[in-house]
């Protein structure tokens, strides 16, 4: 550490229950809104996207944008704050959303293990666009016979090891969320 700077309170400049207001609302921009590609399942993200059309001598210049994105967490009690511009991004749609919100979903991702973030109780949930793959929380299927586990992981690409009549051990473990479609390993045996 070079220099630590101490806390000054200058001034409030927004009262608690709008601060509450503001981070509600952009929650919602990751959660339903244009900063989707930020959203990370189970956690509380908040964000806003920004495009800028750049100007030279008076004049906006055609195709050149600024896109940006700002994005925190948990949004009910901000431990982190994000913020990423790239200037005249090519080959790619001019808006921050698409371009800049995977990458801070990345770095809060990476914050989430770094600051040793926990999973909120009363998460919003994404609510998804047609043909947009869906988060699908893994049930408990061990002690089930095989024809059971089969119905209870509908949605689920199942793989199986070993011989058995009755699931001893699954993986993702019962509770994880993971995107429809994806693998759940069952490894079978005898009771």
């Amino acid at each position: 550490m070079i220099k630590e700077n101490k806390k000054t309170k200058v001034r409030t400049v927004i009262s608690e229950e709008t601060s509450k207001e503001v981070r509600e609302a952009l929650e919602s921009v990751v959660t339903n809104g244009s900063g989707r590609t930020a959203f990370i399942d189970g956690y509380r993200v908040g964000g806003k996207t920004g495009t800028a059309q750049k100007v030279k001598d008076g004049k906006y210049m055609v195709g050149n944008y600024i896109v940006s994105f700002m994005g925190f967490m948990p949004a009910n009690d901000p431990e982190i704050i994000v913020y990423v511009a790239l200037d005249n991004a090519k080959g790619v749609v001019q808006y921050g959303g698409p371009i800049v919100g995977p990458i801070i979903k990345n770095i809060l991702t990476d914050a989430i293990t770094i600051l040793d973030i926990e999973k909120p109780e009363g998460a919003k949930e994404k609510e998804y666009n047609i043909g947009e793959k869906k988060y699908k929380e893994v049930p408990d299927v061990t002690g089930k016979s095989v024809k059971e586990a089969k119905e209870l992981l509908d949605g689920f690409d199942i793989k199986y090891s070993e011989n058995g009549d009755t699931v001893l051990y699954q993986s993702p473990e019962a509770g994880t969320r993971i995107l429809e479609g994806d693998t759940v390993r069952l490894y079978l045996g005898e009771k």
